[in-house]
This record gives structure tokens, sequence and C-alpha cells, in this order.
């Protein structure tokens, strides 16, 4: 590697399974890239909401031992190559998602088909939390729904960090979109993002709503969360309709007769990252940061992915 890289670097690791607090910095290597492989000096991160469940041994992703360094998602610039990479150079800014682990730290090595170019109008602190949550949206609308121009979308769940990405990428595709959303404040950022109808889920009358944007029925539904209003919004979408949902959503969606549920995994991979940078250049996206918190405060993120916030948390290396 070239001399001018570090041969340590700091990462939020954990030592063991546990809680927040088992988060702590530590000074470890830098991964040397393989043949096939970048090596990334991250600028930011993202922090899933899944995160949690790895950091306690409930969801195991990414590779065994400890220390473990988690994180799924990130944004950086390419600072070496494997000989066998084609389509990254040093100097090329990029955002990258990997079920492997190990984006809570300065560095990261990863496989050329796990990065993608930052895309124009994005910085690397926004790009940083794209990746993960941008690729389950889009594999939920497109590979499972495949929604089609004029058709009717309800996105439920809509101001969290997948869900926000879900309403813009459904307006590109020519949907008509109702966001059920978290709180006032939420309701504000998904009418923002575009969407046709926005409703409180906690305290409006979803299925209402989605009477009045498809008095036919809705075509499809995105389901991210699951909470009191769900069934009787379920219950607007029309016979033939179609829900989806990433697995991980518990309960899982009970559509009502007729219409079809659909479960699935938000797999990277080099043909969803570069679908998504295609409906990303259509005009000017947003990446909703809910807070953003240095490598030392990565427990106290922790702390705060269940409480009250909009988009998805990050971390900044520097």
């Amino acid at each position: 590697m070239p001399s001018s890289i570090p041969q340590q670097m700091k990462a939020a690791a954990l030592d063991r399974f546990g809680g927040p607090e088992v988060l702590h910095t530590e000074t470890l290597p830098v991964p040397r890239p393989g043949p096939g492989q970048l090596l990334i000096r991250l600028d930011s991160a993202g922090i899933g909401v899944w995160d949690p469940y790895v950091r306690s041994g409930e969801l195991e992703l990414g590779a065994g031992g400890f220390p473990r360094v988690i994180g799924n998602d990130g944004a950086g610039e390419v600072v070496a190559v494997g000989a066998r990479v084609t389509r990254f150079h040093t100097g090329d800014r990029v955002y990258a998602y990997s079920l492997r682990g190990g984006f809570y730290a300065e560095y990261v090595a990863l496989d050329e088909d796990e990065v993608a170019p930052l895309p124009a109008g994005l910085s690397a602190g926004e790009a940083g939390a794209l990746g993960a949550d941008g690729v389950t949206a889009l594999r939920g609308l497109e590979d499972q729904l495949h929604l089609a121009p004029g058709q009717t979308l309800m996105v439920y769940g809509a101001s969290g960090g997948i869900g926000h990405l879900a309403v813009q990428l459904a307006k590109r595709m020519g949907a008509k979109v109702l966001a059920v959303a978290s709180g006032a404040d939420g309701v504000e950022l998904v009418r923002r993002l575009g969407a046709d109808a926005a409703v409180d889920g906690k305290k409006d009358d979803v299925a209402r709503a989605a009477r009045e944007l498809a008095p036919g029925g809705l075509d499809a539904a995105l389901v991210l969360v699951h909470g009191a209003s769900l069934d009787p919004a379920l219950a607007a979408i029309r016979k033939g309709g179609r829900v989806a949902y990433p697995h991980g959503v518990e309960p899982e969606p009970r559509p009502p007769a007729g219409v079809t549920a659909l479960g699935y995994d938000g797999d990277p991979g080099r043909d969803a990252l570069e679908r998504l940078n295609r409906l990303i250049a259509a005009g000017p996206f947003h990446v909703e940061l809910g807070g953003v918190y240095g490598l030392d405060d990565a427990a106290e993120a922790h702390r705060e992915i269940d409480r009250h916030h909009l988009g998805k948390l990050a971390l900044r290396m520097h």
C-alpha cells in the first residue's frame, strides 16, 4: 500500500456482544485490500436500525471474532486499489454497501462490486447513510413491487432511513405516493420530498387518506415498520395488489385476501447500486441525517436509535 496510508486506524469496535456500552474506540490495523478490492478512507458511515441487533449478537452479519467492527455502509475516498480492480482509481469519491461490516472505522476494504461513484449533488457525509437504505428501498420498489408509472403506492414508515428515500425513488418511477410518517416533523419532511399525500401514522386516519388518494384501492405498499394503523391501511389495497416489506419488520404485515405479501432482503450488489445512481441522477435528491456522531460517540448514537428521529443516524470519521 502507498506509504501515505497509515498502518493503524481508529475504529468503534466491540470486544463482546452486549448493550451500547460495549461499543468503544480502539486502534486497529488498517485493512489491506485484496486483488479485487478497494481501500476507502471513510468520511462517514451509516448507523443502521439493525446495528443494535448485530451489536447484541442477535443478528449475525459479517465476519466472526473480536474485536469486531460493525456497520454496513459509508462514503469516502479510494486510497488504494487491488491489481484486478478496473472501475475505480485512487482519488475517486465513492459510497459503498456491504453485508460484511467494517464501516465504523476510518478505513474499510471492499470488493469492487460493493462500491459506486458518489452521486452528483450529494456530499460524502450524506452518501455515507445512503447505500444500505437506498438499495433496500430500491429492491422493494423495483424488484418486488415492480412499481410502474401512474400506480399508487403507500410507504408506511416514510420518514425513516429507508422510507424517505423510497418516497423520492417512487416519485422518480412515476408513482403517486401516500407517505405515512411519524410525527409532525416527519409529515413535513415527506411533503417536502414530494409525497402526493402525507399523514402521521400515529394520529391520523391512514385508511381514509389511502381511499382519498386511490378510490379504487392502492396498487402497492412498502411497509417498513409496524404500527396500530397498519392493518386498516392495508385494507385499502385493491385485490391483486402487492405489499413488500424487508425481512426484520415484525410482526410481518398481513394484507387482506387477494393481496400478495412479499418479504425480501436488501442485498447489496453492483446492479442495484447502478440502478440507484441512475434514479438519483434524475434530479435533486436528499438524504436526511437524523443525527451525526463522532466515532467516540458510537455508543451514544446506539442509545438514540430507538428514539424519535427522522432519516438515518450517521458517524463522522474526522
